[in-house]
């Protein structure tokens, strides 16, 4: 009999806890939670602001690590930024509000790709680690980014116009009732990358609380990093 998905489910997949050092000797860790069968692609996902906070294991990226290895077969890596403490353990060194976060992005795409050898990667940036992403992820090996209530706090014009420079595919998700960049301001923001995506998500706040919007959210990720067209399952 198929059961409804909730909050607490846990789906099977290969979880293994990691760590890995930066350039400069922070130790960052996390968890790899991969399919039991192929990989069809993955996302480094990063967190929302730790002084607020977020954490590896904020609800979304908890909840796609539970679900997305089983349901999408999609590998999804989650990590603690410089500073940043949850049930997981602490990485190591102080929060730099997003500059030295840089050199944990650069060692977690190392990580991801030297390491793991994923195939067709994915930054998931959610609030905070979206500016991450947007000023950080330049690696070529990446496929392109997916924004989760993208607040532009700290990521300035000219870092914005680099995306027109690159071309790889960014999709932000903004939440109607968002904290911060609601979608018609976030339109005037992004108007410097004509080429980038906005969903807007008709209902949702930025911490997309309610499985209704976490279901939109993982859904939306699936169909970027996969191709699938239909929405993830509510039963299984």
């Amino acid at each position: 009999m198929p059961e409804i998905v909730r909050p607490s489910t846990t789906l099977p997949a290969l979880r293994t806890p990691f760590h890995v050092i930066t350039s400069d000797g922070i130790d960052l860790i996390g968890e790899v939670a991969a399919p039991l069968g192929v990989s069809r692609g993955a996302i480094l996902t990063l967190h929302p602001l730790p002084t607020a906070g977020g954490m590896m294991d904020s609800h979304v990226f908890k909840k796609a690590s539970k679900r997305l290895p089983a349901m999408a077969g999609i590998t999804v890596v989650r990590f603690n930024s410089r500073g940043t403490t949850s049930e997981a353990g602490s990485s190591t060194g102080a929060f730099d509000n997003g500059d030295a976060e840089a050199l944990d992005l650069q060692a977690m795409l190392t990580y991801c790709f030297d390491t793991l050898e994923l195939k067709n990667v994915w930054v998931v940036g959610w609030s905070f680690g979206t500016d991450l992403a947007l000023r950080h992820a330049k690696d070529s090996r990446h496929k392109g980014l997916i924004l989760l209530s993208p607040t532009l706090r700290t990521t300035t014009e000219a870092e914005l116009m680099y995306w027109n420079s690159d071309l790889r595919p960014i999709t932000a998700l903004v939440p109607e009732f968002d904290d911060y960049l609601r979608p018609d301001e976030a339109r005037i923001r992004f108007a410097v990358i004509p080429t980038i995506k906005i969903v807007a998500v008709e209902g949702a706040k930025h911490l997309w609380v309610g499985e209704p919007f976490v279901h939109q959210v993982l859904s939306q990720i699936n169909s970027i990093v996969t191709g699938d067209l239909d929405e993830l399952p509510l039963e299984i």
